[in-house]
């Protein structure tokens, strides 16, 4: 092979090759558009969620979760008791 036609050959490679990355990036990027689309749906959706559901629900989470830290601060008592009957227990 003449070196003319090594050098034209390895020019059309390197075009190949750009023209296959171009397209390679243009679909990443098509696929891109649409997730970032998605996410703005979803976001929005979420925060129709937050405000229409989750907020009224705060008053009663509090209340509950009130509850719960009496519950909890009576634990080491009630365990305190429990041991003491175990012990008593005949084995």
């Amino acid at each position: 092979m003449s070196q003319t036609t090594l050098i034209i050959l390895s020019v059309i490679l390197a075009v190949v090759v750009i023209a296959v990355l171009a397209g390679a990036l243009i679909k990443v990027r098509t696929g891109l558009e649409a997730i970032s689309d998605d996410l703005e749906t979803l976001a929005s959706a979420l925060t129709t969620v937050e405000a229409e559901h989750l907020r009224p629900l705060e008053a009663a989470v509090i209340a509950i979760n009130a509850q719960f830290d009496v519950i909890l601060s009576a634990l080491p008592g009630i365990a305190r008791k429990a041991k003491i009957v175990a012990e008593r227990r005949p084995a």
